[in-house]
């Protein structure tokens, strides 16, 4: 069964300056890291840093021909925190990473062995890395009022539904939007984003372990799930996989070396 405690808690960034030694830290005891911060924080970095060309890389353009400048200047910013967490989780400059982006838009980084995901809602961006597996982060605002009647049969299984009935009305809520999130990082760490029927799937009483439609554990120990609560305001959910070990590489032939292995794009 999944388990909390495999997911490191989230570190609050300030700025390009981090802190970003919880983050290295993190990935030592645990392999996984998630950051969060607000727009504002960024805001100076990515509206007058002189490096700022290089730091997007690729993004340049999309940033250039955005023509709201508030949109211009968060989209700057989420790319911003992106690179600079996997910066801190490989011990890189940011503007090496190449960040690049599946058809579904899951970002990742190009040629290199570290799993990424990015969420934002209101003034929070959140950021997971994992060297272990596949990472999914999603966030809403902890005050977000749901209409359970209306939503809760697209994003409860039969069982969850159940257990969420009994409850009083506003705490149901709370708890539907607490699973909307874990099954939003979920679904973003397998790159299916709304493609995913949330209802097909489900996670345990505590919402920290897969569930497959009969109730039964889905490959135990496979995923972690956590959600905290940040800056007082928003809920943060993360969902982790645990890739399987990887066997041992062959030896290479004499007079030859083996390149390293590169992370799929």
């Amino acid at each position: 069964m999944g388990d909390a405690t495999r997911t490191s808690p989230p570190v609050h960034v300030r700025g390009p300056e981090g802190p970003w030694q919880p983050v290295r830290t993190a990935l030592a005891v645990w392999g996984s890291a998630v950051v969060h911060t607000t727009w504002g924080e960024w805001f100076p970095t990515s509206l007058t840093d002189p490096a700022l060309r290089p730091l997007l890389g690729h993004d340049w353009q999309r940033y250039r021909h955005t023509a709201d400048p508030a949109t211009r200047h968060r989209f700057a910013a989420s790319r911003l925190v992106t690179k600079y967490a996997a910066a801190a989780a490989l011990d890189r400059l940011p503007a090496e990473l190449d960040l690049a982006y599946q058809l579904s838009g899951r970002p990742y980084l190009r040629g290199l062995d570290l799993d990424v995901s990015l969420s934002h809602s209101d003034e929070l961006i959140a950021v997971g890395v994992s060297r272990v597996g596949r990472i999914g982060v999603d966030t809403e605002p902890a005050d977000r009022r749901l209409d359970f009647d209306l939503l809760s049969g697209h994003i409860c299984a039969p069982g969850e539904l159940r257990s969420l009935l009994p409850l009083p009305p506003r705490a149901r809520e709370r708890e539907l939007l607490r699973l909307w999130t874990l099954k939003e990082a979920y679904s973003k760490a397998l790159g299916q984003g709304l493609r995913l029927g949330f209802s097909e799937f489900s996670l345990n009483d505590g919402g920290t372990g897969l569930l497959a439609p009969d109730d039964t554990a889905a490959r135990p120990g496979a995923w972690a799930f956590s959600t905290h609560r940040v800056l007082g305001s928003h809920l943060l959910s993360v969902a982790r996989h645990d890739a399987l070990p990887q066997p041992p590489a062959r030896p290479a032939p004499p007079g030859r070396t083996l390149a390293p292995a590169c992370a799929p794009s």
